[in-house]
């Protein structure tokens, strides 16, 4: 047996039925979809949502609330998060990547108030809240808020 005398089995390869190809090939004129109507016509399908005519899911829900599009995510940093950078005292936002702090960066970086700090160090963050730039004052530290 050579490889060129290779075959598939007998009546496992069939043809694909090709319809709407003429009078000769037995699938021609109306293409197998019988005669008129809805299913006959091309885009002749209903949408994924349609249930028959009744009310779609989507339409009998409820809908509460207001989602703002223009809303802005920051990604957390805390207090407790800036030991790492004892050492350095600088902090800012390559330094959080860098160091896995901040895995994702959304619309920026805010500094919230949890945990404590005892030592001074300059914190360069797109947002911050009062307790927290407070707390870093304190230590005898700053903290720089830039526009993203």
């Amino acid at each position: 047996m050579k490889l060129q005398d290779l075959r598939p089995h007998e009546g496992s390869r069939k043809k694909t039925k090709r319809i709407g190809r003429g009078p000769g090939s037995g699938h021609g004129r109306t293409a197998c979809k019988g005669s008129k109507g809805q299913r006959a016509r091309s885009g002749g399908t209903k949408g994924k949502a349609f249930e028959g005519g009744q009310m779609p899911l989507t339409r009998r829900v409820p809908k509460r609330g207001f989602k703002n599009p223009f809303r802005k995510e920051y990604t957390v940093v805390n207090l407790s998060d800036l030991e790492p950078f004892r050492a350095a005292g600088a902090a800012g936002i390559e330094d959080f990547l860098r160091q896995g702090i901040v895995r994702k960066l959304k619309d920026g970086i805010k500094l919230l108030a949890r945990g404590d700090i005892d030592f001074a160090i300059k914190v360069t963050v797109h947002k911050a809240s009062g307790k927290a730039v407070e707390k870093v004052a304190a230590q005898g530290g700053s903290v720089e808020v830039i526009g993203r």
